[in-house]
C-alpha cells in the first residue's frame, strides 16, 4: 500500500557525467539495509517512477539514492537535473529481499556489485550486522572506467573501521587502474584471480554470496559458483547465494 510523499532535494552529488546521488529528507517507515524505494517525477501529466536502492543505513539521514543516467530514459535524465531545493516524489513503502536478515550462517560474506548496484551493499555495510556475523567481508565492485568508482570516502571509512576484516576489490574493465582488477567478475572468479587478490577461498562450506547488478554478471557468477557446489538461497531451501537483478 503506502502513499506518495513530495520531498525536497537536500543535496545532489555528481560523480561524473552519468552518475549521480540525490539526498532528501522523507518520513519513510523503518526499513532493512539493502531495500529500495520508488522515486518519481510528474512528467507531461503522468507520474513516472522507478525503484532505487537506499544507500543510507536505516538509522542514517538524509535518505540517499545512487543512479546512472539512461540517455533516452524518461526519468533518470530529469532526476540528474534536479538541484537542492527542487522537489520529487518518494513512495512511502520500502521493500526488497537483498538484506542480511535472509542469509544463513556463514564465516565469509562476499558482495559482488556492478555499477550503481553498489548502493544497497553500502547500506548493509554501514550497519553492525555483517561484521557481527562474518569473520571476513569482501566487497567487489565492477565498473567500466575508473571515474565510475564512486563512494571512495565511504569505503575508506569502512576500511579504517574494520581493518583486516574488510577487503574492497575494485574491478575496472576498460582501462588499467592501479590496485584494480581488469578481468570481469565471472572471469576473475573462474581463474582464481579474485581469491588470490584477497587471500581467501570462496567455498560452499563457509561462504555466503550476495549478487546485485546486471543480469549477465549475475548469471555468469552463479554458473561459476554452482560448479563449486554453491546454490541459490531460498526461504524454504537455505543456500549460499542471494540475488537481486538491478533496476
Amino acid at each position: 500500500m503506502g502513499e506518495w510523499i513530495e520531498v525536497t532535494v537536500a543535496e545532489k552529488i555528481r560523480w561524473n557525467d552519468g552518475l549521480y546521488s540525490l539526498r532528501f529528507q522523507a518520513p519513510l517507515p523503518a526499513f532493512k539495509a539493502g531495500q529500495f524505494v520508488r522515486v518519481g517525477l510528474d512528467i507531461d501529466g503522468e507520474r513516472i517512477a522507478r525503484p532505487y536502492s537506499l544507500v543510507n543505513a536505516p538509522d542514517e539521514t538524509p535518505h540517499e539514492i545512487y543512479f546512472n543516467v539512461v540517455p533516452d530514459g524518461s526519468l533518470s535524465p530529469r532526476l540528474a537535473r534536479l538541484e537542492a531545493g527542487d522537489t520529487l516524489f518518494v513512495h512511502s513503502s520500502v521493500t526488497g529481499t537483498m538484506t542480511m536478515e535472509r542469509t544463513p550462517a556463514h564465516r565469509h560474506l562476499w558482495l559482488f556489485a556492478t555499477g550503481t548496484a553498489l548502493g544497497p551493499f553500502l547500506s548493509i555495510l554501514k550497519t553492525d550486522t555483517p561484521w557481527e556475523r562474518a569473520e571476513r567481508v569482501v566487497l567487489c565492485h565492477s565498473v567500466r572506467h575508473a571515474t565510475d568508482l564512486a563512494y571512495g570516502e565511504t569505503i575508506r571509512r569502512l576500511q579504517e573501521r574494520h581493518g583486516d576484516q574488510f577487503d574492497f576489490v575494485p574491478v575496472v574493465t576498460r582501462e588499467a587502474q592501479p590496485g584494480a582488477l581488469r578481468e570481469r567478475i565471472p572471469a576473475a572468479l573462474a581463474a582464481g584471480t579474485l581469491e588470490r587478490h584477497v587471500g581467501l577461498d570462496l567455498r560452499a562450506e563457509d561462504a555466503h554470496v550476495m549478487l546485485c547488478g546486471n543480469s549477465d554478471m549475475i548469471e555468469a557468477v552463479q554458473q561459476v559458483l554452482e560448479s563449486r557446489g554453491l546454490r541459490r538461497h531460498r526461504r524454504r531451501e537455505p543456500g549460499h547465494i542471494t540475488v537481486e537483478k538491478y533496476h
